[in-house]
């Protein structure tokens, strides 16, 4: 069947309205521009070349930018002095600071890490992470150390206590700090030594070892505890970030979106590079890496976060992972966006790439093969990324040879999908579109349109979606108020694959730009966000077919079109020979405030908004199946247990019939937090869209 639905005037997107032999009624436009160019380059190869004019340095691990940016680094040396050099510079570097109560009697022992508090410019504060001897005691210690003089100095002799741990051993101290975008300070510990975790520290939330740590420095002295952490409110020692971590020696903030990324050090078999979050699992000492620890035991990975990537350790030649930054510079393309980690014993350098079929940066590619012992790494602000070797030298990763240039369009009136001189207008080609049930974007209008090649057709899947060929691309623009904030490309590549890129407007509304990574950025009075291109895939998985908006269900409406002509959209696309057939009988999913019931248009609300990844094949977590057409017994929703968090209720269920309150799924809709779902590109709260799932729920009775 058919529905009678109004779309909005199409002429408002920017298309002209044409009259006298009506182009576009009886024929499919053209399109000679809008078609899915080549991927942007991924592929880079890099050299490590001396940098800072050949300093060297005693064990060196830690290389800083400085906070007020110029053109002096700071080097931390393990045996307890932070040196302050410039760039290009013929002086010597000079010794700023020397912690006297430094101890390292082990190889993993000493001065291990140091952190420019976010406001040093103004209040000169930093923090220093290291080993020392409380009597006899082996301590970890994070202290602070202030500079009246810009960084050239700093007062050792006046330094104040901020945490201390008790270290059962002398290996696995971990010792990384820095501050996050959220401005708390961030601290990584190993699970107190010796093998095997044999105090069990990974999986005991009540200790501080085999954790990382969130503090907030700038409360109470001497810190407070940022109020969503995981055990903030009790349970587990307020300090812990995630746990089930073995030795995450060094880790990152991504400078464009803020994800936290680590190396964390393997036992016998693993080493496995990390995305920490908020409340994460990350198994040790259940698991090392993807295997069972030990290796012959059997453990259930239900709720651990397992690693995005990892290697064999074979004795001496591969056995410690240094974690690394992502790569924000513009001298090597390929690299852009790319998580990087090494091996200290080999010198292998690794980059963490997209997987083009899952969206995942799961596919882990061998950038070099130094020999240097790459102990740490450093990012200067200009996304430029540095390699620290223990023996002293300072490398750049630059470029092997001639950089190869990307010809993916940078600018959204690049692509051809818009007129070249009017980035607000679609070109004739773009074929307008609308849906019953819109997915929540912060409050965001939107126009969608598709184009597909000349000669070409799509065809309806086995669940209702349109497949569109090789070459197509579907656009998505959002708008706050009268201002466009971003244009997405969701783009069929030649290898058959789809990809998402967005594309950032400008204030003066003449452009946008396209955007190597996630970003957030305060638009309007409210915060926006731009999904990374992995989690434009996150949402648009494979299990649901890629195209959200591009089903049956969702197109079964009427559009009013610019000549004046009101048809059904399935009508229109099956008349222009856009689809290879007329799809016959379709039952179209309710509007949400339509008149269909509560449960109906409650289900159609989920399956929008989550049964991209709630489903057979999809990325959630859990067994719940959220699409629209299957039986609620079947849905594994009502009544349920969560498997992946209580939000803390005493006894929650996924759906608790008659109970919004107790349930989960109402609870994470209605979140703000890391607990929040959909997890991308969404902070506000759907008010209308909530209130229908949460009435469906309390007027449920029981389950079926």
């Amino acid at each position: 069947m058919r529905i009678a639905l109004m779309l909005l005037a199409l002429s408002a997107c920017g298309h002209p309205i044409e009259t006298g032999d009506l182009p576009f009624v009886d024929r499919r436009p053209g399109n000679s521009t809008c078609v899915a160019p080549e991927r942007p380059l991924t592929d880079a190869s890099v050299v490590l070349e001396r940098a800072f004019d050949g300093r060297t340095f005693s064990f060196p691990v830690g290389l800083y930018p400085s906070p007020i940016p110029d053109d002096r680094w700071y080097v931390l040396q393990q045996s307890g002095e932070l040196y302050r050099f410039v760039e290009g510079g013929a002086d010597a570097a000079e010794k700023v600071a020397e912690f006297p109560d430094v101890y390292k009697g082990s190889l993993e022992q000493g001065l291990l890490g140091f952190a420019f508090h976010p406001d040093f410019a103004d209040n000169g504060v930093a923090f220093a992470s290291y080993t020392a001897l409380d009597g006899t005691q082996l301590v970890s210690r994070i202290v602070r150390v202030v500079s009246d003089d810009d960084g050239a100095s700093f007062d050792t002799d006046n330094i104040e206590l901020i945490l201390q741990i008790d270290q059962p051993y002398s290996n696995h101290n971990g010792g990384n700090i820095a501050f996050g975008p959220d401005g708390y300070l961030y601290a990584g510990y190993g699970d107190g030594g010796s093998g095997g975790d044999p105090a069990g520290n990974g999986q005991n939330i009540d200790v501080l070892l085999g954790k990382m740590l969130r503090i907030d420095v700038d409360g109470e002295f001497p810190y407070d505890i940022p109020a969503d952490n995981p055990f903030a409110g009790g349970g587990g020692a307020p300090e812990v970030y995630a746990w089930g971590l073995r030795n995450p020696w060094r880790w990152f903030f991504d400078p464009a979106n803020g994800e936290l990324w680590a190396g964390d050090v393997g036992q016998n078999l693993w080493e496995e590079f990390d995305l920490i979050e908020r409340g994460g699992n990350y198994g040790w000492d259940v698991m090392e890496g993807l295997d069972c620890y030990p290796l012959s035991a059997d453990c259930d990975p239900a709720g651990l976060i397992l690693p995005l990537a990892q290697y064999g350790r074979d004795a001496e030649s591969k056995a410690s992972i240094t974690g690394g930054p992502v790569y924000r510079g513009t001298s090597i393309p390929g690299l852009a966006g790319v998580p990087l980690f090494a091996d200290v014993y080999s010198g292998t350098l690794y980059g963490l790439v997209a997987d083009v079929k899952t969206g995942d940066r799961a596919m882990q590619t061998l950038l070099l093969e130094s020999g240097v012992p790459i102990v740490s790494f450093g990012q200067g602000h200009d996304g430029e990324v540095y390699a620290v070797a223990y023996t002293g030298e300072l490398y750049k990763i630059a470029p092997a040879g001639e950089v190869a240039t990307d010809s993916f369009p940078a600018r959204l009136s690049e692509t051809g999908c818009v007129a070249s001189d009017d980035a607000t207008v679609m070109v004739d080609a773009m074929l307008p579109y609308d849906v019953n049930m819109a997915l929540w974007s912060d409050g965001a209008e939107k126009g969608r349109w598709f184009a597909i090649p000349d000669g070409t057709t799509a065809v309806v899947g086995d669940n209702g979606t349109l497949e569109l060929p090789i070459g197509a691309v579907v656009v998505k623009e959002f708008r706050l108020g009268d201002q466009r904030v971003e244009t997405r490309l969701l783009v069929r590549h030649s290898d058959g694959e789809w990809a998402g890129y967005s594309y950032a407007w400008n204030e003066a509304q003449t452009d946008a730009a396209l955007l190597p990574a996630g970003a957030s950025v305060q638009w309007g009075g409210q915060s926006w966000q731009y999904p990374s291109r992995s989690q434009c895939l996150g949402c648009h998985t494979s299990a649901s077919g890629r195209l959200l908006g591009l089903t049956l269900a969702q197109l079964d409406r009427d559009a009013t079109y610019p000549w004046g002509e009101t048809l059904n959209q399935l009508d229109r696309l099956a008349r222009i020979d856009v689809l290879e057939a007329d799809p016959g009988a379709v039952e179209p999913l309710p509007t949400l405030d339509g008149a269909a019931t509560g449960e109906a248009r409650a289900r159609a609300y989920l399956s929008v908004n989550c049964a991209h990844c709630h489903q057979p094949g999809g990325t959630g977590l859990g067994a719940a199946d959220l699409r629209y057409g299957v039986a609620l017994a079947d849905t594994h929703l009502c009544n349920a247990v969560p498997e992946h968090g209580t939000l803390g209720l005493d006894a929650p269920l996924l759906v608790d019939p008659g109970l919004p309150g107790n349930s989960v799924l109402s609870l994470r809709m209605h979140a703000t937090d890391a607990n929040r779902m959909p997890a991308y590109a969404t902070e506000l709260v759907d008010g209308e869209g909530t209130a229908v799932v949460d009435a469906w729920i309390a007027a449920m009775a029981a389950c079926p």
